[in-house]
């Protein structure tokens, strides 16, 4: 089993406090970034999806389709709840351009990505990229709670809504699902309840407390039979500890402790499982910093988009002018 290793320096930041100085640690390296030479893909919506689930709600989302997308051949799925936060061309993850470098360069297979935002009824305002909507919308009655009522948004409502447009593979394998926080634990709930749809996780600053009672899915895990389920966990050290105001200290409001919990009970399940601990905050700097590595590792067994041939035979077969620069 992988595990990834975090190599953590104590580095003094002149200016910032120690919070600050942590998440400074974290930079966005080359695969984050727009790279020369690399095909784009294409960005398209807001699309507004009704929702049966949460009555009197909708939610938004958006569709990334690769450049090197065919029509013609099922296409693996990437869904990113708080859509906004992971799609911002400024923001700390910038998935469209890591999926673009790293499909290029065939460390990832073709696939299309899908970014959703929490429901919402009509007054309420859409989410930004500074205000994850934890007050305005309903992504605290979604996000949270255990059941497989956002299972259900996901794949009785947003898959079908896809199919009309994008082949998409009906392989379970070839699905995955993340978010950061608690739309981590959103991305975790919907593949526990529907391993049948969904058989990867990303995790980012995960929300396995009890705000709802996420606190539980240890216990859950080890007394539950084992599902196919493939798992990359992400937190720091300094992320929320449980402290509240009075300063008592609660455990189950510990996101660090609670993210090391789940971790140990699924791997003593014998699930497919990998984590990276840091030193960062609630925040997606560290998050954003291993996304690249995050998605190689989830989707490591799956073939790349283009034969890594491809290009060497088609120059070989090439008539000597067509070769010529």
């Amino acid at each position: 089993m992988i595990r990834t290793a975090t190599c953590v320096l104590l580095l003094s930041f002149p200016g910032l406090s120690w919070a600050e100085g942590e998440d400074a640690f974290y930079q966005l390296g080359p695969d984050s970034l727009l790279q020369d030479g690399v095909p784009h893909g294409r960005l398209s919506g807001p699309f507004t999806l009704p929702c049966e689930v949460f009555p009197g709600t909708s939610h938004t989302y958006s569709v990334y389709v690769p450049a090197q997308y065919d029509p013609q051949t099922p296409t693996r799925l990437m869904i990113f709840n708080d859509g906004h936060a992971f799609s911002n061309p400024n923001g700390d993850v910038r998935a469209t351009n890591v999926v673009d470098n790293l499909i290029h360069r065939r460390e990832l297979p073709v696939m299309i990505l899908v970014f959703i935002n929490p429901g919402r009824r009509p007054d309420q305002p859409e989410p930004n990229p500074r205000d994850w909507g934890d007050r305005n919308t309903n992504r605290p009655t979604e996000y949270n709670a255990l059941d497989d009522k956002y299972a259900r948004v996901i794949v009785d409502e947003l898959l079908p809504a896809l199919r009309v447009d994008y082949n998409l593979s009906a392989d379970p394998n070839d699905r995955g699902i993340g978010g950061a926080s608690s739309g981590a634990i959103a991305a975790f709930t919907v593949a526990w309840q529907r391993p049948d749809e969904f058989r990867k996780v990303l995790s980012l600053i995960g929300s396995f407390t009890n705000l709802r009672g996420g606190h539980v899915y240890p216990e859950l895990v080890r007394d539950s039979e084992r599902k196919p389920l493939r798992i990359f966990f992400q937190d720091g050290r300094n992320d929320n500890r449980g402290v509240r105001r009075n300063g008592e200290y609660d455990p189950t409001r510990d996101w660090f402790l609670q993210n090391t919990r789940l971790v140990a009970a699924l791997t003593e399940k014998g699930y497919d499982v990998n984590y990276v601990w840091g030193i960062g905050g609630h925040n997606q700097k560290h998050g954003g910093a291993v996304f690249p590595e995050m998605m190689r590792w989830l989707w490591r067994d799956h073939p790349v988009s283009v034969d890594v041939n491809d290009r060497v035979e088609r120059a070989l077969n090439r008539p000597a002018e067509a070769a010529a620069p």
